[in-house]
């Protein structure tokens, strides 16, 4: 299990730190092609939106299509809320890996990201907990859901993939 959990830890490492870096075509290249990326809003104080497709969400893309078009729009100057660019820094914690059958692996772990908007010159801080579903694809894991559950779900002003 604690190689499992290695890996997962060097895969989610990874996909921070090109979040943070602004490596987006590396960042996209950590995702399948069908992959589902998701943040789903809370119904109440204790219950999540269980569909995405049905109920509401701070950010859902159905397939790596749309994280492309989102990144394609951060890079454009299309996007008047990611200009300027925030700094982010995600840092990664408790990470388990949950099992490992045929190919595919379910990793939970905690993150906190710091963001420094350089328009307001203010510091927001967003934590939560990360649900991936990983797949071996090209002899490499590939993320093939990620859930992303907002603690902190009281949002400034917007939200965008780089807060998450």
């Amino acid at each position: 299990m604690k190689d499992l959990d290695a890996q997962a830890t060097r895969l989610l490492v990874e996909e921070a730190a090109a979040i943070d870096e602004r490596r987006w075509q590396d960042w996209l290249a950590l995702y399948l092609e069908d992959c589902e990326y998701w943040a789903p809003c809370w119904k109440d104080d204790d219950t999540l939106c269980a569909d995405p497709r049905s109920e509401l969400s701070h950010v859902f893309y159905r397939s790596r299509g749309g994280l492309e078009d989102r990144v394609w729009r951060i890079g454009s100057g299309k996007s008047p809320a990611s200009r300027p660019m925030p700094r982010t820094l995600h840092a990664i914690a408790n990470v388990r890996a949950a099992s490992d059958r045929e190919g595919r692996m379910e990793v939970r772990s905690n993150w906190i990201n710091h963001v420094f908007s350089l328009r307001d010159r203010a510091t927001e801080v967003f934590f939560g907990r990360y649900e991936h579903s990983l797949a071996r694809s090209g002899g490499a894991w590939r993320i093939a859901r990620k859930k992303i559950v907002l603690l902190n779900d009281q949002i400034p002003t917007y939200i965008d993939i780089y807060h998450l």
